[in-house]
């Protein structure tokens, strides 16, 4: 796609093996909406945020050169955002009257009651059971993002654990071919454009031509937070530009002086690239949200909204991360605890892009991450901490990093407690001085998920449970 080229006021996707054209649809009108639209009412909307999974759909996306189902939250899937896709609804699953064996296990598990969350259950499961080199029972967590408030999770469970290979039928053979490639495109909507350019050149000029104009654009990646921006509270945005079909976004880079991780990749696609993740990734991916959120969100996108419960902040930050940052007049490069620079604001400027994210080795090996929620799982943190260190072969601190997320408008280090770490044998004085210095340093928020002395009294309490997984450990 070229600039210069007009927007379209349609584009096309797959939908359940039919190519579908769309035409004259507001920009802001989600997947969800449209099926409903046309009949496939199989999908529900429940909450419209991406908590409940009602609305539960599989894309086909890459998984090396074949492919593989990816399940996702059609209420957060803008509509132009599917454009070359290909996409799957519990209406394409049963076939000549036959139930599909994900259905069927449901049905004779008895995992279905009023069935208004069975068909985001399906497609879970579904997708799980085709997941490519899956040995043994699918795994219940595949599920981890779809709610059921009448039947109970044993049966539902019990029918995902009936569930063996999947069978050499057409969605297996479909699994054989190569995904659609997301292209560059744009469309012009009742409601305003969405673009989607092909390079970061033509990104990074598209945002330079609209700078600090009247109308604006707004960034999107996965929109797993625009989208419910949209849905809730009703937020309208002329121009959204897209960043998915970005490829220098899309990088990944395991070397020997650090880890590169690019913004655009989805949190479930750095997952599958990061062969040699430290354990607190995979502790932190599991609390991040539920698998239909990270099949969507990005990293650069939980960045880049500067939010202060942001879990992936916590994380980087304890990490010493780096961001790599593209304009106009280049790429500059940002230490983490300097890009946010107030609630929902960070260091880049108008025009610029957050490109990717830069972890230096060695990597810490004393290192852990808490999230203090209402549920354990798919939650939004009340706090989030990241704790690291660094010891010299006496015991002592060579380097330490504090790092918070809801305790304050940014997520923060508290550089004060690590001072007091740093060139002390690490013990229970050192911890104390270190909450001590917490208690000091931090102010943090009230609000309906705790008060300010609740928070602080669980910075202090996680660091503390730090030294204690610590000291197990060494046992």
């Amino acid at each position: 796609m070229g600039l210069e080229s007009p927007a379209s006021q349609s584009f096309s996707f797959q939908w359940n093996g039919e190519q579908v054209e769309v035409r004259a649809a507001a920009v802001q009108t989600t997947l969800l909406e449209y099926l409903r639209a046309r009949g496939l009412t199989g999908s529900k909307e429940g909450c419209a945020e991406g908590e409940c999974g009602a609305c539960t759909v599989v894309m086909v996306k890459a998984h090396g050169a074949r492919s593989a189902y990816r399940a996702v939250n059609s209420c957060l899937l803008l509509l132009p955002s599917v454009a070359g896709q290909e996409i799957y609804t519990i209406e394409a699953l049963a076939s000549g009257g036959e139930l599909h064996e994900a259905q069927r296990a449901m049905a004779s598990a008895g995992g279905s009651q009023c069935g208004y969350c069975t068909p985001g259950f399906v497609m879970s499961l579904f997708a799980e059971q085709y997941r490519p080199g899956r040995t043994g029972p699918c795994d219940v967590q595949a599920m981890g993002g779809n709610l059921c408030r009448c039947t109970g999770y044993r049966p539902i469970r019990d029918a995902a654990l009936s569930l063996g290979p999947a069978p050499d039928d057409r969605f297996q053979r479909r699994l054989s071919h190569a995904a659609p490639s997301v292209e560059g495109m744009s469309y012009t909507g009742p409601d305003g454009v969405f673009s989607r350019p092909g390079t970061l050149a033509e990104c990074l000029s598209l945002l330079a031509e609209h700078a600090g104009g009247v109308r604006g654009v707004r960034m999107v990646a996965g929109a797993t937070d625009l989208a419910v921006e949209s849905n809730l509270h009703g937020r309208k945005f002329p121009h959204l530009v897209s960043v998915e079909a970005l490829q220098e976004l899309r990088v990944f880079e395991d070397g020997a002086a650090a880890v590169e991780i690019g913004a655009g990749l989805t949190l479930e696609e750095i997952a599958a690239r990061w062969n040699g993740a430290p354990e607190v990734f995979g502790e932190w991916l599991h609390l991040f949200a539920s698998p239909l959120i990270r099949n969507r969100a990005t990293l650069g996108g939980n960045l880049a909204t500067a939010s202060p419960i942001g879990d992936a902040a916590p994380l980087l930050l304890a990490l010493d991360a780096e961001v790599k940052i593209a304009g106009q007049s280049g790429i500059r490069t940002l230490p983490l605890d300097a890009f946010f620079t107030g609630y929902r604001r960070t260091a880049m400027e108008a025009g610029e892009l957050l490109v990717s994210v830069r972890i230096p080795k060695p990597l810490p090996v004393a290192i852990r991450f808490f999230k203090a929620s209402k549920r354990r799982l798919d939650d939004i943190s009340t706090v989030a901490a990241c704790f690291a260190l660094r010891l010299d072969r006496t015991g002592r601190v060579d380097a330490a990093r504090i790092a918070y997320g809801g305790v304050a408008e940014v997520p923060r280090r508290v550089t004060q407690a690590e001072d007091e770490l740093v060139g002390r044998v690490w013990n229970h004085a050192g911890l104390r001085r270190a909450q001590r210095a917490i208690e000091r340093t931090l102010q943090p928020m009230s609000d309906h998920r705790g008060s300010a002395a609740y928070r602080l009294a669980l910075a202090q309490r996680l660091l503390e449970k730090f030294q204690f997984e610590l000291e197990a450990a060494a046992a």
